[in-house]
């Protein structure tokens, strides 16, 4: 399983944003520049978001972008399958009728399986949580 850009930089974005949870609103060049992500391409991203309930924008000359609920009540599954859908790996796991062989296949039952698995990490971790996880490495690395 491979995750799309969208999904890699849709994240990034919205851990940045929940960095800064608290403070003022974060401008789309701010993010674009500290996550190497072109504006254009931050903006569909934050419309993304911004319709499922996940950030909000304030208008002003000191708007930008904030979450639009608390970095802990927000599980990456959540944001995940806004911006990359279900998590499947193979037809069959979604419609069991795909495959005449689903109803005895072993195989069907691993992918349904690591899809379980990968559901439980992602809504086991919330934005708040990668933020712990940031300031850990950010640490690390000081002298």
């Amino acid at each position: 399983m491979k995750l799309s850009t969208r999904t890699r930089y849709g994240m990034r974005a919205i851990i940045e944003l929940a960095q800064h949870e608290g403070k003022r609103p974060l401008q789309l060049r701010t993010i674009a520049d500290r996550q190497g992500i072109s504006v254009k391409y931050l903006e569909q991203l934050m419309s993304l978001l911004r319709s499922a309930g996940f950030v909000r924008s304030v208008r002003g000359s000191k708007g930008g972008y904030i979450l639009a609920r608390p970095a802990g009540e927000i599980p990456l599954s959540e944001v995940f399958r806004c911006l990359e859908g279900a998590v499947t790996t193979t037809e069959c796991t979604e419609d069991e009728d795909y495959c005449k062989r689903s109803a005895d296949c072993v195989a069907r039952e691993l992918w349904i399986e690591v899809e379980a698995a990968i559901h439980h990490v992602l809504s086991s971790v919330s934005l708040a949580d990668m933020v712990k996880k940031a300031k850990t490495h950010s640490s690390e690395y000081q002298i």
